[in-house]
């Protein structure tokens, strides 16, 4: 799991939108993006609950298909999804104080990932 945020605020800092939104997306099949209170805690937890709802299996159809290992990371950021989108109010991230923006990778090896940033707004 990577914590985004700092980098995000700095894209909308330098969009110079006062009012909007923004969307961060994550390239890739089997890599998510959303919002977490991010702590050791949580950032062990969010993977070992993902894996209790779709844990490693050679079941799958996808590994049926492709024999890769990681049936369960495709479904996992399926479920999670890859973008969020959130408002961007007098210049900054409009989050709470204990939400910050992260990319969590499912897959069952290191990938690199492409994060798009896009700000709309006046």
């Amino acid at each position: 799991m990577h914590d985004l945020t700092d980098k995000v605020q700095a894209v909308v800092k330098e969009s110079g939108v006062a009012a909007g939104i923004v969307n961060v997306s994550v390239v890739g099949s089997t890599a998510s993006i959303s919002t977490i209170e991010f702590e050791p805690g949580l950032k062990r937890d969010l993977p070992e609950l993902l894996d209790r709802l779709m844990p490693p299996s050679r079941g799958y159809g996808h590994e049926q298909t492709w024999h890769d290992g990681n049936g369960h990371s495709h479904l996992q950021a399926t479920l999670m999804g890859p973008s969020i989108t959130l408002p961007v109010r007098e210049g900054k991230l409009a989050v709470g104080t204990w939400q910050q923006i992260f990319l969590i990778e499912n897959d069952i090896k290191p990938r690199q990932r492409e994060v798009i940033v896009t700000v709309c707004g006046e």
